[in-house]
């Protein structure tokens, strides 16, 4: 099978046609578009789990799976609690990459006030980069998030409204990664400021702001990039899009570093971005801009399944979800 996540046509077939096993405490689980499972168990919280794996060099990797997991908990509308993790190691690592991996964590988990709860580590063959699941729990006021979760105020006529900009989390990567290589055409300082985008990589402030201003609907940018997050948030909630292509937000170092490397800043990994419906997108926007949040409208939900991209006279229709573009390289 190609690299990144599987197709949604392989998803259904081989993977959601074989979960028979139901209980009834769980309020929501596997599902196409579908980030978090909800448990219940009759208090007054919800509990939201959420699970992701990354592959990156050690420097990293806690960082893009610890805020993965957190964002896609956030964009429930729950608040973080702790994380799990799952570290596979390959056998060239060194016991100070571990050390420096786990006080990245440790040092991500208390910006967010999480805690790291558990987990498991070991060393596998034929693995050249660590290899982190990060399994993210949450809990969520029933009254305040429940709704949010499983998208069903998403209606037609609502404003689609993008946090930050796109392709932050592979424009980091990239920076990162490849720094040797982008140096030969970039100025260091534009590479160093494109690797500084770790800064913005959380959504939690921007989906707590929403929460509170109005948000019908939230999902996190993440990989396969923001075609791929409109997408299943459509798909989801069984509504249509009109995107203008242009208003999409993205910054000039991102579209610099796509063209080193003949990307679609489009499909590249967006971690830090959040994706939101309203039906007062003004008014969101400017809630989030009061919180230091820069943010946008980009278009409407509409009535039918039809998912359309604007691009000036142009008129096309969003693809089903594609590989991640950093796997191209």
């Amino acid at each position: 099978m190609r690299n990144g996540k599987i197709s949604e046509n392989v998803l259904i077939r081989s993977v959601l046609r074989n979960i028979k096993s139901k209980r009834e405490e769980v309020l929501c689980g596997a599902g196409v578009g579908t980030d978090c499972a909800v448990l219940s168990f009759g208090g007054e919280n919800d509990i939201v789990m959420s699970t992701n794996s990354v592959c990156a060099p050690a420097d990293m990797v806690a960082c893009y799976g610890i805020h993965r997991a957190l964002n896609n908990i956030a964009s429930a509308g729950a608040e973080p609690v702790g994380v799990m993790i799952s570290a596979a190691l390959p056998e060239s690592a060194e016991e100070k990459e571990l050390q420096r991996m786990m006080k990245q964590a440790d040092d991500i988990a208390g910006r967010y006030n999480v805690q790291i709860m558990g987990g498991h580590t070991e060393v596998m063959p034929d693995i050249n980069e660590p290899l982190l699941t990060v399994t993210g729990i949450g809990k969520r006021k029933i009254k305040e998030g429940r709704q949010i979760k499983e998208n069903r105020e998403i209606e037609p006529g609502q404003d689609v409204v993008i946090s930050k900009w796109i392709g932050l989390e592979g424009t980091v990567r990239l920076a990162r990664e490849k720094r040797e290589e982008l140096s030969s055409r970039y100025p260091v300082g534009m590479i160093d400021e494109a690797a500084g985008f770790e800064q913005y990589l959380s959504v939690a402030p921007e989906a707590a702001t929403a929460l509170k201003s109005g948000v019908c609907g939230m999902h996190d940018v993440s990989c396969g990039g923001i075609f791929a997050a409109l997408w299943e948030l459509a798909d989801r909630a069984g509504v249509g899009l009109e995107i203008d292509l242009k208003k999409l937000p993205v910054r000039q170092e991102t579209i610099e570093l796509c063209e080193f490397y003949d990307l679609n800043p489009y499909e590249l990994m967006s971690g830090g971005s959040l994706l939101m419906t309203c039906n007062d997108g003004t008014g969101l926007v400017m809630e989030l801009e009061k919180a230091g949040i820069p943010a946008v409208i980009v278009g409407k939900t509409t009535a039918g399944n039809d998912r359309v991209l604007l691009n000036e006279d142009e008129r096309r229709f969003l693809e089903p979800p594609k590989p991640d573009q950093l796997y191209k390289i």
